[in-house]
């Protein structure tokens, strides 16, 4: 019998079984990180390897760079993820990993390694998307977070609304038609000088400046769910070049605030709208760009007089990390989904519903 016809016996079994232990390996863009979690929530290890200090250099990621560095890391990172949880290869019920979205080479990587692995143990593979996995970075980190809830998601590849109606239904309202927000961050701080990564070094800089300048985005998409970032982009770009052509002081501490004030109340803005529209009562952000402080003060301030709760990642898992990836399958697997064969490739791109 091969391999998944094995394996689809394997995984409906597990979909019984009352502890179930998921290694899940992500690694779509320069994190190679590995986690086991239990049950969906619990998380016994979540070891990530960081390559900031080595694209920091180039100003941004370099895709083949990435790749390579995954290739070197992966095997210390899945034994310090075994030695962290203090558990046997052995005992791994089932083996996830991010197929997509992200950047090609490095994804393979972790596809590759995951198929494997899975092989070896003769376990179930489960195929899960990077977007919907930022999601279930809530669910181990608030462990009573239940849809469904309104989710945010905000991150360097994606920005969108999406009515969470359970664990694998969800509905996407709007999303960006151009820049995605955790871009236009990234692209703004070079403009301004600032080193890699560009959203945390925004908000750090911002942190001293006041709202001097009057940014905004497009009017067009005003009654829509959808967003707009590339004309904000452009307007400092515009600003910055202005400024350095008449010989005149590049203010990056009040330029970093009024850019983060503008685009984060747009955020908000769009946010509030869907929440009403659709009835909720809960908000859950995702993303890296989840971990901004002016994003989440507002978002926090904004629900409480709406009477939403919400929720927020705690900040390690709001960047890229194994740990959402486990959990976000594990709830697949308990719907019976993701089932993947040993041809499972890679995808730049994936849908975000």
């Amino acid at each position: 019998m091969n391999y998944y016809l094995r394996m689809k016996d394997k995984f409906q079994s597990l979909r019984q079984k009352e502890d179930v232990l998921i290694l899940a390996v992500e690694s779509s863009c320069d994190e190679t990180s590995i986690a086991i979690v239990k049950n969906g929530r619990e998380v016994l290890s979540n070891v990530i390897s960081s390559q900031i200090e080595i694209h920091r250099r180039f100003g941004g990621v370099v895709p083949e760079v990435a790749s390579r560095n995954h290739v070197l890391a992966i095997s210390n990172v899945f034994e310090d993820a075994l030695k962290e949880a203090g558990i046997k290869k052995e005992e791994i019920d089932a083996v996830a990993v991010t197929y997509g979205a992200g950047l090609m080479g490095a994804l393979l990587v972790g596809v590759n390694f995951a198929k494997g692995l899975a092989y070896s143990l003769d376990v179930p593979l489960i195929q899960v998307s990077h977007v919907h996995g930022h999601i279930a970075a809530n669910y181990i980190s608030h462990s009573s977070l239940k849809p469904p809830f309104m989710c945010l998601m905000v991150s360097g590849g994606h920005t969108a609304l999406l009515n969470v109606e359970d664990y694998n239904k969800m509905t996407m309202l709007g999303t960006t038609v151009d820049d995605a927000v955790g871009e236009a961050f990234d692209k703004v701080a070079r403009v301004l000088g600032l080193p890699y990564p560009g959203g945390p070094e925004i908000e750090r800089v911002a942190k001293n400046g006041t709202s001097s300048y009057k940014f905004s985005v497009s009017k067009s998409l005003s009654k829509t769910y959808n967003f707009s970032f590339s004309g904000i982009k452009t307007e400092v770009v515009n600003l910055v070049h202005n400024k350095k052509q008449k010989g005149e002081e590049i203010d990056a501490e009040n330029i970093a605030f009024s850019f983060q004030d503008s685009v984060t109340d747009e955020l908000c803005s769009k946010t509030l709208m869907a929440i009403k529209n659709n009835n909720v009562k809960k908000l859950v952000v995702a993303g890296g760009v989840g971990a901004n402080s002016m994003l989440k003060s507002k978002l926090s301030q904004m629900c409480e007089k709406n009477d939403v709760q919400f929720f927020a990642p705690i900040l390690r898992y709001c960047t890229d990390n194994a740990g959402m990836i486990a959990s976000m399958a594990y709830y697949m697997m308990k719907d019976g989904l993701g089932l993947a064969q040993l041809d499972l490739t890679a995808k730049p791109n994936v849908e975000l519903k």
